[in-house]
This record gives C-alpha cells, sequence and structure tokens, in this order.
C-alpha cells in the first residue's frame, strides 16, 4: 500500500490523501482548501493525479475542507462510488451546493470587475451541476457496517465524534500474504460534548494517519461557559448585539445547545437569539433527522423538550434574505449566529460590516480560525479590515473561546490514541499548523513510543517499508554504485534504530534527508 498526502500536509485544510494498491486507486477525503490567498489558489489547479482513474473514495465527514473538492473531482472524470455514513451524506447533500452557490456568486463578483478592467473572466470551481451529479454517487453507510469497495480491500466506519456522522476509517488490506490495518483518525471530537457520542476506540491499527489541530493546545469548557453568559450580559448592558461566526454544520447546533443551557441554568438573560444562515437552517433540520447520533444527555434533552433541543422557543431561524436584512436593523440586544464560521463568506460579512465599528458590540469566534482569514486577522488584532470593498475600523470587542470547538484537544487526542488496543508501528500527523505539529509529534513519540512522522505536500510512503520516509517520491536517489550502497546503508540503519526505539535518531536521520531532499 503506497499513500500520497495531497492535503491536510503541514497545514489545517485541504484534507486529500490518495492510497494505491494492487492496481486500485482511491482517495480518503476531497476536501477544499480554505485560509490565505495561496492556500485557496490551490483550488483552482489541477489535480496532480487523474481523477478518472480514481476508483472510489473515502469520506471521513461533509466539512468543506474534507469534502469541498468532491464536484471537481466528479467535473474532471470520476465517476466511483462516494463512501460515507449517512448523516455525512445527507450533510453533503445542502453543503456541497452551497459551495458550488457560493463560489458562482463570488465568481460572477470578480468578472464584473475583471470586464470593467479588461481582463479575461474566470470560470468557478465547480457549478450547482456539478455538484447535482456529485450527490448521485454517494453511498451512505452505518457505523461499524464492513463495506468492500474493491477486491482485498476492507472498509469499516467508525464514529469520531466530531460531527454528525464524522469516521474514523479503517481500511484492511493484504499485502505479501499479511493482512494490514490503516486507520484515518479524520477530525476527532470531544469527551463529554455536546449532542454527539464520544469517540469510538479502535481495537487496532498498523499505520495511522491522525489530525493534529489542536495538537499543542487545551480546552476550557467550564470556563467558557461562565465567559459565554459574562461576554453576552456584558454586551447587552453596554447595548450592543453579539455577532457569533460558527460553521454551519456542528458547531451552530452546539452553540444552540449552549445558550439554551445558559438561559435555562439562569446565567444568561433571555434574548433574542437569531441563526441567520440557510445553511445552518437546513443542517439543524438533519441534525434533528438523526437522533441516532445524539448521545444520552441529548436524547434525555428531547424528551424533556418533547421536540428536538436544536429547537426550542428561544431560537429564531432566519432564512430569507429579508430576515437577514433585518436584522442589520437591530442595534442592541441581539445574538446572531451565522456562518461561516472563518468570517471569511457568506451573511456573516454583512453583519460584521454593520457591527464591527461600534464598540458597544462584541464579535465572539467559538472555533478555529485559519492563517489568512478575516477570523484569524480579527483575532490576531487588525484594526482596519476591507468587507466587501468597504474599510471597517474594528472597535468592537474581539473575542474568542476555544472551549466550543468540535476538535479534541490535545489531552483528548492522546486519550484516543491511548485506547487503541494494537498500537500502530508509525503514525503519520496532517491537519495542523506546521509551527505546531513538531511539538506534538515530539510528545507523541515521548508518551507512547511510536514513531511520528510529518509528511509534506506531494510526499509518498510505501507502508509496508519500514524505511518508507527515505523513498520519498521527490527524493530522486540514482540507483546505481554508491548511491545504491548509500541507501541500503541507512535502509539497515534505520530498521535497526526503530527496532531499538531510538526515536532521536530518527528524527535527526528525517531531519538530515529533509535538508538535502
Amino acid at each position: 500500500m503506497q499513500i500520497t498526502f495531497w492535503g491536510a500536509a503541514r497545514t489545517v485544510t485541504g484534507s486529500c490523501f490518495l492510497l494505491e494498491h494492487e492496481g486500485h486507486k482511491f482517495l480518503v477525503d476531497c476536501g477544499m482548501f480554505q485560509g490565505n490567498k495561496a492556500l485557496k489558489q490551490r483550488n483552482y489547479s489541477d489535480f496532480p493525479f487523474n481523477p478518472a482513474e480514481i476508483d472510489f473514495v473515502l469520506l471521513t465527514h461533509a466539512h468543506i475542507d474534507h469534502s469541498g473538492l468532491l464536484p471537481k473531482l466528479c467535473k474532471h472524470g470520476f465517476k466511483g462510488n462516494i463512501w460515507a455514513t449517512e448523516g455525512t451524506v445527507d450533510l453533503c447533500s445542502v453543503m456541497l451546493p452551497d459551495s458550488a452557490h457560493i463560489q458562482e456568486s463570488e465568481v460572477e463578483q470578480k468578472n464584473r470587475r475583471l470586464l470593467r478592467a479588461g481582463q479575461p473572466t474566470i470560470e468557478p470551481i465547480y457549478t450547482m451541476e456539478d455538484a447535482a451529479k456529485t450527490l448521485t454517487l454517494f453511498k451512505g453507510i452505518k457505523y461499524h457496517q464492513l463495506v468492500k469497495p474493491a477486491e482485498n480491500i476492507e472498509v469499516v466506519f467508525y464514529d469520531a465524534g466530531h460531527i454528525l456522522g464524522s469516521s474514523v476509517i479503517q481500511i484492511k488490506y493484504t499485502e505479501a500474504g499479511h493482512e494490514q490495518i490503516v486507520v484515518f483518525s479524520g477530525d476527532l471530537g470531544r469527551y463529554e460534548h455536546y449532542i454527539l457520542h464520544d469517540p469510538d476506540n479502535i481495537e487496532k491499527a498498523d499505520y495511522l494517519v491522525m489530525e493534529s489541530t489542536y495538537g499543542i493546545r487545551f480546552h476550557e469548557e467550564e470556563k467558557s461557559k461562565e465567559d459565554l453568559a459574562k461576554i453576552i450580559n456584558d454586551t447587552f448592558k453596554r447595548g450592543g448585539n453579539v455577532i457569533i461566526p460558527a460553521f454551519a454544520v456542528d458547531r451552530c447546533q452546539d452553540i444552540i445547545m449552549h445558550l439554551n443551557s445558559l438561559v435555562e441554568a439562569g446565567l444568561m438573560k433571555q434574548g433574542s437569539i437569531y441563526v441567520d444562515s440557510p445553511l445552518s437552517v437546513k443542517a439543524t433540520d438533519i441534525f434533528c433527522d438523526h437522533p441516532e447520533y445524539f448521545d444520552e444527555d441529548t436524547k434525555a434533552l428531547a424528551e424533556k423538550y418533547g421536540t428536538c433541543p436544536l429547537k426550542t422557543k428561544n431560537i429564531i431561524f432566519s432564512e430569507t434574505t429579508e430576515d437577514s436584512i433585518a436584522l442589520n436593523k437591530v442595534k442592541s440586544g441581539a445574538i446572531i449566529i451565522s456562518a461561516s464560521g472563518m468570517a471569511d463568506a457568506g451573511r456573516i460579512k454583512h453583519h460584521l460590516r454593520h457591527n464591527l465599528w461600534r464598540p458597544e458590540s462584541t464579535v465572539l469566534f467559538v472555533g478555529y480560525q485559519a492563517e489568512g482569514t478575516l477570523g484569524r486577522r480579527l483575532v490576531n488584532g487588525e484594526k482596519i479590515v476591507r468587507i466587501h470593498g468597504e474599510e471597517i475600523d474594528v472597535k468592537a470587542q474581539i473575542v474568542a473561546l476555544d472551549g466550543y470547538s468540535a476538535h479534541g484537544d490535545q489531552t483528548e487526542m492522546l486519550k484516543w490514541l491511548s485506547n487503541i488496543k494494537e498500537k500502530p508501528q508509525n503514525i503519520f500527523l496532517v491537519h495542523g499548523e506546521e509551527s505546531a505539529m513538531g511539538q506534538f509529534a515530539e510528545i507523541i513519540s515521548q508518551k507512547t513510543g511510536i514513531a511520528t512522522l510529518i509528511p509534506e505536500m506531494g510526499e509518498s510512503y510505501k507502508l509496508n517499508d519500514l524505511a518508507h520516509f527515505v523513498e520519498k517520491q521527490k527524493l530522486a536517489i540514482d540507483e546505481s554504485g554508491d548511491m545504491m550502497e548509500l541507501y541500503l546503508d541507512i535502509n539497515q540503519q534505520i530498521s535497526q534504530m526503530m527496532r531499538a526505539k531510538e526515536w532521536q535518531k530518527l528524527f535527526d536521520i528525517k531531519e538530515f534527508l529533509h535538508k538535502i531532499s
């Protein structure tokens, strides 16, 4: 089995992994790059592989940084099945068309400017029609159900606890007469968190591809609850609004549950809570249609309320454009939850334009903000930002609460890793900021003794080769004379080090090879 990392490699976006085995080629995830302009530009580039040669796709979950380029894959020749949980299929049925709509709208605006400047126009990455065709390729399955997408390949989806339908994917295959298992963590969720079950334990993994978004950070959820109530009450006293950029899937629903619990506990006055995002409304409906994914506490709330706990009388859903515009006239006492979560697109930009310049208002970030996004720039303290071509003075209170993240923190990820009964030979860290991944890799190696690698974009590994990290796709070794002798010597030394668990020496060799490649 060979794996090539074409996304989420030393970055927190664009998840995409190409696997090749016995003539079969398949992907785990095919996500859109989000963040700064350089990352976004990758969405417009050709795939580094031929989409028509991909036999099937295994999708960990519906978030756009994991699913967002599937319509582009189909547009350029992919015709295989896309395997995902039933919850993921339902969420993608609204998220992919929404993504296409955003692209078509943004390209239309850009083309008007390009035409006025006498420059060539551009095309969207994919269209609503492309998204619709993609949805016909989905195959919905249940957790723990065994599927065989190709000969000698068996796949099981486990609950990742991240968002509705999110999965840890276990892939079992046979190589040289031996059964091997490679596991993709997808995005790992929280333990004892709102709405969903805890992440499933995994019995065995020979190789593990693991996310690392919050690998060096720790959540303080209880403190966040108290802070949330105080932030809202203080903002209302000042006569302002609380604007919450929130991902339409999971984060929006999570915040709804938290706000309801604060009102019931008397920690927050009952005010006007608005969800202003058509996608969030549709996603909330899908959550309510899938109570089988709920944890026991959420099921108990549903019995208590006699309805889905995400649709209580405290919440007002704004669906139409007119509803959204009307909220811009509300000057105080409103909590407005709107997408996108990184403030890069959607209705949230209108609410920021109307509230960022007001010192009495608060903009509250409750999720990860990728580098280069408007959300990240605001959290980092920028005082003037441009929204829809207009420069806005940032005078509102800017607050970030990490306790609401749907990603497990360092403690939770290490807990999940420790629960794997038969530990992997190697861990590949992905989906994290490069500046923090090295620290997390060292922590994992120290605590578990497992060699932990950080792949680069486009890097390939042969999983059956203990010295796979000297077989980089981009490292051109002349297999003649001295170079072959050197390779064999390195290969032997690495194997000895791995058996002796001399991890620091291994890291030193990897660093040396990285420098000369």
